[in-house]
């Protein structure tokens, strides 16, 4: 019987989100990294399988339930802790949400447990690969970028949240301004003059949901009109903002319970 040959599946890409460097997604049965160093911050988490790394000459695990973070231009390597190898989803981030006097501390903690940044990290990859959808991924990085922060820093941690009503009303308004052509967090965050984070929490605080949740609601209600004035699926896609018809489809069921065909037909 012939032996199995070693599995290598790997999807790489460079979103439009800033910050992010390239995503990677790869599974590996047998493949070992040798030391290298990479000039971005590595953000990893596993889905199967295990890695064991060296890191600044101490070894280091990934169990499902870590983050790891391993900092730009410390030489490090990497090969499967299982028999049947590892899954894992990357992120590689420059300087935007980490900077370089956080190197120390990474290399002391590296394998982060946290059960709410591991989510978190998990929710972001899953934004990144849908088009359309940057304003969320903006959000979740700018978010799991402050976690990392206190995580490495503990001093540095957010001091906690005060309401902030008149700039989440500021950010609602830009947001009713731009439900078709929707805008970056960065550029809300440069309108009103606010950190990002804090810009994104005022406006979760008061009105219990994302901005990203909010334009897409908006987004959904009008499409519901068009398709009620019997626009086909695909027209309304463009005409309401989102980046095709597969993404009005996914927000669309995800709000109403049945795709945008569906409730045409319905009707």
């Amino acid at each position: 019987m012939a032996a199995q040959r070693p599995r290598q599946e790997v999807s790489a890409w460079r979103p439009r989100i800033p910050g992010v460097v390239e995503v990677f997604h790869a599974h590996f049965t047998e493949y070992a990294y040798p030391m290298h160093v990479h000039e971005a911050w590595t953000l990893l988490i596993v889905d199967d399988g295990a890695v064991r790394y060296d890191l600044d000459r101490h070894e280091h695990g990934t169990p499902h339930d870590t983050v790891t973070l391993l900092p730009p231009h410390v030489p490090h390597n990497g090969s499967p802790a299982t028999p049947h190898g590892f899954r894992k989803r990357v992120l590689y981030l420059d300087g935007t949400h980490l900077r370089d006097d956080l190197i120390g501390a990474a290399v002391d903690q590296p394998d982060l447990r946290d059960p709410v940044l591991r989510r978190r990290v998990g929710q972001l990859h899953t934004a990144l690969t849908h088009a359309g959808d940057e304003l969320e991924a903006e959000s979740r990085l700018t978010f799991i970028g402050e976690r990392l922060r206190s995580q490495l820093r503990p001093s540095a941690a957010a001091d906690t949240p005060r309401p902030d009503p008149v700039l989440a009303r500021r950010l609602r308004e830009l947001l009713d301004e731009r439900v078709v052509d929707g805008l970056t967090l960065d550029e809300a965050a440069r309108l009103v003059h606010a950190h990002p984070a804090h810009l994104v929490r005022a406006f979760s605080t008061a009105y219990g949901i994302a901005p990203h949740q909010y334009l897409n609601s908006r987004r959904v209600d009008r499409a519901r009109r068009l398709l009620l004035d019997g626009r086909s699926p695909g027209e309304v896609a463009t005409a309401t903002g989102f980046f095709d018809q597969s993404h009005l489809t996914r927000h669309f069921r995800k709000l109403v319970g049945v795709t945008p065909g569906r409730y045409a037909k319905n009707v």
